[in-house]
């Protein structure tokens, strides 16, 4: 028989039995479309990731840490993004340990590679705009920093210069002031009120006040910035942790008088200690100088921290990701192979007087099996093409839904499933496999059958 005969000989006899093909066909689709989504899913998360560090240029920075020896005898190894407070174990405990000051900021501006170093400043503040208040945490950025790509703008402009009187606020901000236009809100005076310590003459009654527990030697300075633009808040994305719905110029934070917290640390410092920034950023021209900066930092008596460094642990995440939708997965796949060794040994008993005429006019026991595993083979391509299709329509659905419901809530539209070519062509061949395994079993018991019994079979 020839190739085409099969195919034929294939599509005749499961056409005599439509309901039952239909059926387990639909079974094959159901499995390899949960396969071909949850795969999707997983690789199109991957690329979001990969693509907005890569578009933001976040492998170009490295976060510095002060080292504590007395902190990091009973710290563990791993860092945690969500403790504000968090200092990275020094490497040596017993190195002395500096400060994360401004002259230290200036010579890492010096190092070849470096395009920017600065520290993470941020203070307590009242904010009011449009009659009402917010209490809020203001953060500092140099001008230049603000235009690398890191923060996203919905309206408006950067500060072009640290001395600009201008601030950027956050969508998320004006959602909760009820300001769907963002547009609106460009141009507009925005007023800060900051927290300072007063020692002078004039707030002698507030000391005294203070020391008798009766009230706080704090003075409020009051500020007004013109809002220049409206961005989009990323939270914890990278080294610079944006976790503020207000940004300030640098040069114009320096000018004000405030408490200055960059972390809850800093509540906790003694009086003693020597003051100094709790993180400082540093963008590199290119990432090729990230292991030269890191080797002076680190020699320098402090602790960096690198997302680029984390790049193929979060290549490990996805993959252990893959392999639990695999799984799930694998499940109605199994369902669906069953299926198919029901409808073929099934087939053998309807077919069996038809298998043996067969072999009594010459066909041979590898002919028998070429046409079961034919039948099976077409089976699982059917499924394959139906089931890639049903993944790639109920993905689009879901991801519809997802950004319909997201963008409600300021997050920018993506797309959570990616269909590279190796996932449709890698389904549809996972599927004629899985189908053919399961068409062994029928396959050898079609090929063992009798034919003068079969002949004599009712």
């Amino acid at each position: 028989m020839r190739f085409t005969d099969y195919i034929e000989t294939s599509f005749s006899n499961l056409w005599k039995m439509k309901l039952r093909t239909f059926l387990t066909t639909f079974g094959v689709v159901i499995g390899i479309g949960a396969l071909v989504s949850m795969f999707a899913f997983g690789k199109g998360m991957q690329n979001n990731v990969t693509s907005t560090f890569n578009e933001l240029g976040l492998f170009n920075y490295i976060s510095v840490f002060p080292r504590s020896a007395e902190r990091n005898q009973n710290n563990s190894d791993h860092y945690d993004p969500d403790d504000q407070g968090y200092i990275p174990p020094a490497k040596d405990i017993n190195q002395p340990v500096r400060i994360l000051d401004e002259d230290f900021v200036k010579e890492l501006s010096a190092i070849e590679g470096v395009e920017a170093a600065f520290p993470e400043i941020r203070f307590p503040a009242m904010v009011r705009f449009n009659d009402k208040e917010n209490f809020e945490m203001i953060q500092a950025l140099p001008a230049q920093i603000s235009k690398t790509g890191f923060i996203k703008l919905r309206e408006g402009s950067f500060f072009d210069s640290d001395e600009e009187n201008s601030v950027l606020i956050s969508d998320s901000m004006l959602r909760n002031m009820g300001i769907k236009d963002a547009k609106s809100v460009i141009g507009k005076k925005l007023e800060i009120s900051t927290l300072a310590f007063e020692l002078s003459i004039e707030s002698l009654p507030n000391i005294l006040s203070f020391l008798q527990g009766k009230g706080l030697p704090f003075s409020s300075k009051n500020y007004q910035f013109t809002i220049s633009g409206v961005m989009e808040l990323t939270g914890m994305s990278g080294p610079i942790a944006m976790r503020t719905n207000i940004l300030i110029p640098a040069g114009i934070s320096e000018k004000m008088k405030k408490i200055q917290i960059t972390s809850i640390s800093d509540i906790f410092q003694s009086i003693g200690q020597p003051q100094g920034y709790s993180m400082v950023g540093i963008k590199l021209k290119d990432p090729k100088y990230i292991d030269s900066v890191k080797k002076w930092v680190e020699d320098s008596g402090f602790n960096t921290f690198a997302l680029i460094d984390q790049l193929e642990e979060i290549k490990r995440m996805f993959i252990f990701m893959d392999l639990f939708f695999f799984a799930i997965a694998m499940i109605a796949i199994t369902v669906a192979s069953l299926g198919i060794v029901n409808t073929l040994v099934m087939s053998i008993l309807e077919r069996y007087r038809e298998i043996g005429i067969m072999k009594a006019v010459g066909a041979s026991n590898g002919d028998i099996k070429k046409i079961f595993l034919f039948e099976a083979g077409l089976i699982g391509f059917l499924g394959g093409v139906f089931g890639l299709a049903l993944g790639w329509i109920v993905s689009t659905i879901i991801n519809l839904i997802a950004n319909q419901i997201l963008s409600g809530q300021g997050v920018p539209h993506m797309s959570y499933f990616s269909f590279p070519l190796w996932l449709c062509l890698g389904s549809i061949t996972f599927s004629i496999l899985i189908s053919l395994l399961a068409g062994i079993y029928p396959t050898i018991r079609a090929s063992k059958v009798d034919p003068v019994v079969a002949l004599r079979h009712d």
